[in-house]
């Protein structure tokens, strides 16, 4: 098979390269004058061609000055390193303005508690599992995913099921969140993402036992051949460690922001790719668990599958950039932050228009008889079922969905009934709540 297309950057060879580089020095930096950190692959036909190489080198040379270890190594025992640039500076600190508040402070006009910490949590969280299955080839459509996981129903196939294995991994990695990383985590975690699945004749908890894995970039290229299976072991064992470290800066240890430092465990499992399925959801859960483990709580509601999927090609490159120049880490880092960055976007997006909609049918509730004796959940029933004509809702779908007692969630539903805003009928032993074809002519025709 072929070798991957991005060619290896050219190595900095100390002392000999400096006198080389020296009258270049003041023409360049680590990044260009845009603030984009450029690999070889982009940056020589950007610049005179002639003198590429010495341009490069200058550029090598300032990078390297400001390289920082995380004391992690390749198997031919090279070390990992990052930098971080003005420009990267920059976004760590939007990020930590948006991601250290509340929803409210993400979208526009500000969401409710209730809008926070009922629906949107569960509702997000199935969002990331759908779409992290999807990034991995699962072709179930997010509208039937989402009522499956909504409604408790088994998985019907296996695309099904690697959707349903995500959502209680994600679940999992938030109860999980004030314990240290350990191996046997990591085990844990895999078992949850695999189960009952039979993708590349996957072991669920399980290492890969051979070298016979390797990973492809977007045109079928070889792009990356993980170590050797009998290091596994021993190298998660050094990931949990520096997982584990205090990296906070106080005391005299080293500081490694809690952004970068989930950006490189989830590099890092890719890398090391232990399993011979799996190991982008492990990767993922295990990002998403370092955050809330770090306090970064919103980290519950954003998709960043949702983007990886859109762009899986430059997921790839931001690997292969790594791996050609170095082991430098920065190329990944600048891209899991632009992408985290648009996740946020999306969920500004998102966040708006569920309070739009929100207010919207909230309005004209309120110019009805039953306006004052609604609850916000019964409220949002009533959006969704607007929506969705001839939508079907069950006690157990609406308490998961708002994290409410089953008995409540009854309560609720029943109160809908009896002003006659949904029919409910029997499905053998269990009541089902139907939203009726003409409710928002009943609810216009019911103005006060």
């Amino acid at each position: 098979m072929a070798r991957s297309k991005v060619e290896k950057a050219p190595t900095f060879n100390f002392p000999d390269d400096l006198k080389e580089i020296g009258s270049l020095l003041g023409q360049c930096d680590v990044t260009d004058a845009k603030g984009r950190y450029l690999h070889w692959s982009q940056f020589k036909w950007r610049v005179d061609k002639e003198n590429a190489e010495s341009l490069w080198k200058a550029v090598k040379f300032k990078r390297m000055s400001q390289y920082k270890q995380i004391g992690l190594k390749d198997e031919n025992d090279n070390p990992f390193v990052y930098c971080t640039p003005h420009s990267m500076e920059a976004t760590l600190y939007q990020l930590v303005k948006i991601t250290g508040g509340n929803v409210g402070t993400v979208a526009d006009s500000t969401a409710s508690d209730s809008l926070q910490s009922r629906f949107l949590v569960s509702s997000l969280i199935m969002e990331e599992a759908i779409t992290s299955a999807q990034l991995e080839g699962a072709s179930t459509t997010r509208e039937v995913a989402k009522k499956m996981l909504e409604e408790e129903r088994e998985p019907i196939d296996e695309d099904e099921r690697m959707i349903l294995n995500n959502y209680l991994l994600l679940k999992h990695a938030e109860q999980k969140n004030k314990d240290e990383l350990t191996v046997d985590m990591i085990l844990e975690f895999h078992r949850i993402a695999t189960q009952g699945t039979t993708e590349n004749n996957v072991i669920p908890g399980e290492f890969r036992a051979d070298n016979d894995i390797y990973i492809e970039d977007g045109d079928g290229n070889v792009a990356h051949q993980p170590p050797d299976f009998h290091l596994i072991e021993e190298r998660l064992k050094a990931l949990c460690e520096f997982a584990n470290q205090d990296h906070s800066g106080q005391g005299g240890c080293d500081f490694v922001h809690p952004l970068i430092k989930a950006i490189v465990l989830h590099f890092m499992m890719g890398f090391e790719h232990p399993f011979r399925d799996g190991n982008g959801r492990t990767a993922r859960a295990l990002f998403y668990w370092f955050m809330l483990k770090s306090e970064y709580k919103l980290f519950k509601y954003i998709s960043i599958s949702k983007l990886l999927k859109e762009k899986p090609k430059d997921y790839g490159l931001s690997y292969m950039y790594t791996e050609k120049d170095d082991n430098d880490l920065t190329y990944f880092i600048y891209y899991q932050l632009d992408t985290i960055s648009k996740a946020f976007e999306e969920l500004k997006n998102y966040l708006d228009h569920k309070v739009y909609e929100f207010k919207k049918i909230s309005e004209s509730l309120e110019k009805t008889a039953w306006g004052s004796t609604l609850n916000f959940i019964q409220k949002d029933l009533i959006k969704k079922a607007v929506k969705e004509p001839g939508r079907v809702f069950t006690i157990k779908e609406v308490s998961k969905s708002y994290s409410i007692t089953d008995n409540t969630s009854r309560t609720y539903l029943n109160k809908l009934t009896e002003f006659k805003l949904f029919l409910s009928t029997k499905d053998g032993r269990k009541t089902i709540y139907i939203a009726p074809s003409d409710l928002l002519k009943k609810l216009n025709s019911a103005k006060i």
